[in-house]
C-alpha cells in the first residue's frame, strides 16, 4: 500500500446575517471608518445575534452543509475536531454538541484551542489521524464567536473581531494531494501580550474580574503586530523553501486575516503578487480560527485540483505556523 495523504474533499462555512459596520463601531468607541480601514483594513464584520447561540450554532450550520455537499452520512464520520477559543462551555466540548446536532454517533470528538492558529494546527492533527490508516473521514471545524469575548468599550480591540465558522472534510488518498507539509511553532513569550485575563482556573470569575472587564480579549497591539509580521512571514518563507517551491509554483497564499498590514508584509516578504493572495478581512474582520477556512470557502470555485496553496497563521500563545496544501478537487465537482 502506498503512503496515505489527507486531502480536503469538501469545505463549508457559516457567517451570521447581522453586519456590524465601522460607522456603528464609531458610535461605541472613539474611532472612525477611516481610522479602522487605514489601520487594519476592516470595513464590516458579522455578529451572531440571539440568546443562547454559541459557536456550536455556527458549527452546526457549517457541518450540515458540508455533509450534504460531500454526500457523507453522519454515521460515516470517524473524528470531529473543533478548533475554537470560544466554546459554548468549558465542558462538554463544542465538537460533541455539533456532532449530536448532526446525528454523528460513531465518532470521537474534541475541541482544541490554539487561538487564531487553530485551523493550521488542526490540519496537522486531523491529517495525521488519516495518515495512520485507522480513520477514513475526519471533520475539522474552526472558528469563533469573537463577539462573546470582545470589549466594545475598548478602542484597541472593538473594531477587530467578527463571528464565523468554517469546516472541512479530510479523507485518505494515495495521490500527491492534500496536506503535504506543516511547520508549527509556539513561543510562550506572548503570554502577557495577548490573552483573556480571567475566566480560567488561574483567575476564576469574580465580581472584580467582571467589573474590570477581564473576560474579554486583551491585546498589546504594537508587540503583537511586530511578532505577527516576522513570525508569519518567516514560517511562510520556510515552508516554501523546505518544499523547493518557487513563487511561480504557488497558486494561492492564504494568510490569517488579522490585519491588512500584516497580510501585506507577509506577501511582500514572499514576493507573491496580490492577485494570488486571498483577502476578505474587509468583509468579516478577524474571526480567529475561522479566517483561513472562510477564505478557502469563498474562493472554492476558483480552486483547481492540484493547486499549490500556502496557509499561514499567527495567534495567541504566541502560536504560528504554515501548511503546504495541494487542493483536492475541481470546482465542477461542487453541487
Amino acid at each position: 500500500m502506498n503512503e496515505l495523504n489527507a486531502v480536503i474533499t469538501g469545505i463549508s462555512a457559516y457567517v451570521p446575517d447581522y453586519i456590524l459596520t465601522n460607522d456603528e463601531i464609531s458610535k461605541l468607541v472613539d474611532t472612525s471608518d477611516e481610522w479602522i480601514t487605514t489601520r487594519v483594513g476592516i470595513k464590516e464584520r458579522r455578529i451572531l445575534k440571539g440568546e443562547g447561540k454559541g459557536v456550536s450554532y455556527m458549527g452546526n450550520k457549517a457541518v450540515a452543509d458540508l455533509l450534504h455537499k460531500t454526500k457523507t452520512k453522519p454515521e460515516e464520520v470517524d473524528v470531529v475536531i473543533f478548533a475554537t477559543t470560544t466554546p459554548d462551555h468549558l465542558f462538554p466540548s463544542s465538537a460533541s454538541m455539533v456532532a449530536e446536532s448532526n446525528g454523528i454517533k460513531n465518532a470521537f470528538c474534541f475541541d482544541m484551542q490554539v487561538a487564531c492558529s487553530g485551523f493550521v494546527f488542526g490540519l496537522e492533527v486531523a491529517s495525521n489521524f488519516i495518515k495512520s490508516g485507522k480513520y477514513k473521514k475526519v471533520l475539522l471545524i474552526a472558528g469563533d464567536k469573537m463577539s462573546a469575548i470582545t470589549n466594545y468599550s475598548d478602542r484597541n480591540t472593538a473594531p477587530l473581531f467578527g463571528d464565523a465558522v468554517g469546516a472541512v472534510m479530510l479523507e485518505p488518498t494515495e495521490q500527491q494531494l492534500g496536506v503535504m507539509d506543516a511547520i508549527l511553532r509556539t513561543d510562550g513569550v506572548g503570554y502577557p501580550y495577548l490573552q483573556m485575563k480571567a475566566g480560567g482556573s488561574k483567575y476564576p470569575p469574580t465580581h472584580k474580574t467582571i467589573d474590570n472587564q477581564d473576560h474579554a480579549v486583551y491585546q498589546e497591539g504594537k508587540v503583537v503586530f511586530k511578532y505577527a509580521v516576522s513570525s508569519m512571514a518567516d514560517v511562510s518563507e520556510e515552508i516554501v523553501q523546505k518544499n523547493n517551491l518557487s513563487i511561480d509554483d504557488i497558486d494561492w497564499f492564504v494568510p490569517h486575516q488579522a490585519n491588512k498590514r500584516i497580510i501585506d508584509a507577509a506577501r511582500n516578504r514572499l514576493g507573491i503578487p496580490s492577485e494570488k493572495v486571498m483577502v476578505n478581512i474587509q468583509k468579516y474582520g478577524n474571526t480567529s480560527a475561522g479566517t483561513i477556512p472562510l477564505c478557502l470557502w469563498e474562493w472554492e470555485k476558483k480552486l483547481k485540483k492540484g493547486d499549490n496553496i500556502i496557509l499561514a497563521a499567527f495567534g495567541a500563545g504566541f502560536s504560528w505556523g504554515a501548511v503546504y496544501l495541494k487542493w483536492g478537487y475541481d470546482s465542477d465537482q461542487i453541487d
